[in-house]
C-alpha cells in the first residue's frame, strides 16, 4: 500500500450486457487458415506460423503482434489494431520483445533483454486439434513496472489433460503504461496499460476460435500486479461488462497500492518529476510556446523515456512503484474498495488466493523499535490522523517475544499469529511486513470474493501456506513452472486441477482422490469436493499446505530479484493438507482487521 468508448447493447442469455465495441474483424475475402490446416493462422492483420510441439501434444504460437507500437505519436494513446502486413507469412516461434521495464523504490530496473517499445504481443499454447476449449488468460504481474508475458503455460495445458488453451499477453509498463496526469489524460489516455490488457482480451474474443478456443469460456488470471489487474477488469466500465470478455477470473495475491484520481496531487507530481528527468521540464514548456510538456515528451526517444521512468520509480520508498493505476472516470470509475463494497462485477466466478507471507519483500527489513514502526506507518499512510494510527496499532500489537524467539511459520488457528512471528521475521519487524500483506494483498482478496457471492455469483478463497509462502511462491506450483523442493508431486498435481477445473467448470473443486493425494492412504472425503464460496458473512476458505518432509535450507528468488535463504519442508514423504477454516478467525482475527482497512479506505486510498 506504500506510494508509490464506444458501446453497444448485447442480450445474452435473455440479460442486456454492455459489450465494448470490437475493434477486430474477421478475415475478408481469402481462406480463413486454422490449426487445422497445419500450423498457419490467418488473423486478417497479419498471418503467422506456428510450431508443433508433439512431446507435449500442442501448437505454440509466440510473439503474436495484437496491437501497433505504440511509438512516437502512439504514445499514451489507446491501442490500435496492427496495420496490415500480409505480404510474408511470420514466424511465432520466440517470444516478443519485453516492454521497456522501470523497476521500482530501491531497486533497479531488472536486465530483461530485448526491451522494446514495439512489445504488445501475446503467446498461445493450444492442444492439438483443439476445438471448442475454454481459454485461460495469463496476465504478468511486476508491480506494473517490470516482467513480461513469457510464462509458459505448456506444463497447465498438458496437466488438464489438453482441455483449455492458453494465452500469455503483455502491456505497457512503468511510465510507458501508467503515465498519468491532466495533460495525459487530455492529450491520450491514462491506464495505458490496462486498456493494452483490454485489447488483447477482445483480441481473443476476435480470434481465438482459429487456435480451437471458445471466446465465451475464458478465464483471466494472473499474479501480483497480474492479479491486481485482474480485479480491475472485474471491475471495469462500472462492472458492466457482464461476460462480453471473460467468464471467470483467477487472483492470485491481487496486489492493490493505493489507487489515486488521475489528476491527484501524486501522480500529477510523478508526471512532472517524470517530464523533468526526460528534459521536458515545466519552467523549459513555458518559454516554448509551439510544444507542451506533453508533446515534448512524445517526441524523445525510448532510452530517454526509460531512464526517466527508471528514475522516478526508484526514488520513492523501498518496495514502492512510481506508476500505477488511477481512477479515471471510465475504465475505472471508483477505488476497487468502493466498487467491490457494492458488488459492481463482471464475469460469473472468482477464484481468489493470497500466501501466508505476502509482505516480505516490500518493508524495509529495519524495523528494530515502536519507534521505527512508527516512523514507517507515518511514510505509508500519510493522510491518517493520530487516532487513525492509534487504531491501526491496536489491531496490529506489539507481541512480548524474547529478542532469541526463533522464526517459524505460524499455523493460523491457534498459538502466536502472523502478527506476531513468521518464517522471515517477529517482533516490529513482523507487525509492519503483516500490516503491508494484508491492506496490499491479503484484504483485498477477501473483498474481492466476497463481492462475487454477495452479488448472487460465486466467489472462491484459497490460502497457499508451504513453506515458505512469500509473495509469488505459489505461482511454481499451479502453473507447474519449475516447482521448488518445498511442493511434493501430489500438491503439484492437486493445485494445478483446482485451477484447472475453475478454467472449465467455474468451480475449482477437486476429487478426494487427488485432495488426499496418492501418498496419504487417506480415503475419506475431502472438503474440497465440494469448495465452499467465501462471504463476509460465511468467510470459509481452504488453507493449502502441506505435512511430512525434512526440514532443509534453500535458497529463494523473489520476483523483484531479492534474494532469501531459509529452511523449508523438502523430500519425498510431502503430503497435501488441505482443510476449510475460517478466514475470520484466521490469524488472530484477520477478518476484523480487513474490516478496519475497508473503513479507512478513503483515507489510504484503495
Amino acid at each position: 500500500m506504500l506510494l508509490l468508448h464506444l458501446s453497444t447493447f448485447l442480450f445474452v442469455g435473455g440479460s442486456a450486457q454492455t459489450l465494448l465495441a470490437n475493434p477486430f474483424h474477421r478475415v475478408e475475402g481469402g481462406s480463413n487458415h486454422s490449426i487445422a490446416d497445419g500450423l498457419r493462422v490467418d488473423l486478417g492483420y497479419e498471418v503467422y506460423q506456428g510450431v508443433a510441439d508433439p512431446d507435449n501434444g500442442l501448437n505454440t504460437f509466440k510473439g503474436i503482434r495484437f496491437a501497433a507500437a505504440p511509438t512516437g505519436e502512439l504514445r499514451w494513446q489507446a491501442p490500435r489494431v496492427p496495420k496490415s502486413n500480409r505480404d510474408t507469412v511470420l514466424p511465432a516461434q520466440d517470444f516478443g520483445a519485453a516492454c521497456p521495464q522501470s523497476g521500482s523504490g530501491m531497486k533497479p530496473s531488472p536486465p530483461f533483454p530485448g526491451q522494446s517499445e514495439d512489445c504488445l504481443s501475446l503467446s498461445v499454447y493450444a492442444p492439438q486439434n483443439a476445438s471448442g476449449l475454454p481459454v485461460f488468460v495469463w496476465i504478468h504481474g511486476g508491480g506494473y513496472a517490470v516482467s513480461a508475458g513469457t510464462e509458459d503455460l505448456t506444463n497447465f495445458v498438458r496437466d488438464n489433460d489438453h482441455e483449455v488453451v492458453g494465452v500469455a499477453i503483455q502491456y505497457r509498463l512503468g511510465a510507458f503504461g501508467f503515465l498519468a496526469g491532466d495533460e495525459v489524460y487530455r492529450n491520450g489516455v491514462v491506464n495505458a496499460g490496462l486498456l493494452d490488457q483490454q485489447f488483447a482480451l477482445q483480441w481473443v474474443q476476435a480470434h481465438i476460435e482459429k487456435f480451437g478456443g471458445d471466446p465465451g469460456k475464458v478465464t483471466i488470471a494472473g499474479v501480483s500486479a497480474g492479479a491486481g489487474s485482474v480485479m480491475l477488469h472485474d471491475i471495469a466500465n462500472g462492472g458492466e461488462l457482464g461476460t462480453s470478455l471473460f467468464t471467470n477470473s483467477i487472483a492470485a495475491s491481487p496486489f492493490l497500492p493505493q489507487q489515486y484520481g488521475y489528476k491527484d496531487w501524486i501522480p500529477s507530481q510523478h508526471y512532472y518529476a517524470f517530464a523533468t528527468a526526460a528534459g521536458c521540464p515545466p519552467q523549459w514548456a513555458y518559454g516554448n510556446s509551439s510544444q507542451t510538456i506533453f508533446e515534448c515528451l512524445v517526441s524523445r526517444d525510448t532510452a530517454t523515456l526509460q531512464e526517466a521512468s527508471t528514475s522516478v520509480s526508484a526514488s520513492g520508498t523501498f518496495g514502492s512503484f512510481g506508476f500505477l493505476p488511477v481512477t479515471d472516470g471510465t475504465f475505472l470509475q471508483s477505488t476497487p474498495s468502493e466498487a467491490l463494497a457494492q458488488g459492481k462485477v463482471n464475469g460469473l466466478n472468482q477464484l481468489t488466493g493470497s500466501n501466508a507471507e505476502e509482505g516480505r519483500f516490500f518493508v524495509m527489513p529495519n524495523i528494530t523499535s515502536e519507534n521505527d514502526l512508527l516512523a514507517w506507518i507515518h511514510q505509508a499512510f500519510l493522510l491518517f490522523t493520530p487516532d487513525e494510527t492509534n487504531e491501526l496499532l491496536e489491531h496490529y500489537p506489539a507481541s512480548n517475544l524474547s529478542a532469541d524467539t526463533p522464526f517459524y511459520a505460524t499455523n493460523g488457528e491457534s498459538g502466536l499469529t502472523a502478527i506476531d512471528v513468521s518464517q522471515t521475521a517477529s517482533g516490529h519487524q513482523q507487525r509492519a511486513n503483516t500490516i503491508y500483506a494484508e491492506t496490499t494483498f491479503i484484504c483485498p482478496s477477501y473483498w474481492l470474493a466476497d463481492a462475487y457471492t454477495s452479488s448472487g455469483k460465486a466467489g472462491y478463497k484459497y490460502q497457499y501456506s508451504v513453506t515458505n509462502a512469500v509473495h509469488g511462491a505459489d505461482t511454481p506450483s499451479s502453473l507447474n513452472n519449475s516447482p521448488g523442493p518445498n511442493t511434493g508431486p501430489d500438491f503439484i498435481r492437486a493445485f494445478g486441477r483446482m485451477w484447472g477445473n475453475f478454467v472449465r467448470d467455474g468451480n475449482p473443486s477437486i476429487s478426494s482422490e487427488l485432495a488426499n493425494g496418492a501418498l496419504s492412504n487417506v480415503s475419506s472425503k475431502s472438503a474440497l469436493e465440494d469448495w465452499p464460496t467465501f462471504a463476509i458473512e460465511q468467510p470459509r476458505m481452504v488453507n493449502l499446505n502441506q505435512t511430512g518432509g525434512e526440514l532443509l535450507p534453500m535458497e529463494f528468488l523473489d520476483p523483484y530479484f531479492m534474494f532469501m535463504n531459509i529452511s523449508v519442508y523438502q523430500g519425498p514423504d510431502l503430503r497435501n493438507d488441505f482443510k476449510v477454516v475460517d478466514g475470520s478467525t484466521w490469524e488472530g482475527g484477520r477478518g476484523e482487521r480487513c474490516e478496519f482497512w475497508k473503513r479507512v479506505a478513503e483515507k489510504v486510498p484503495e
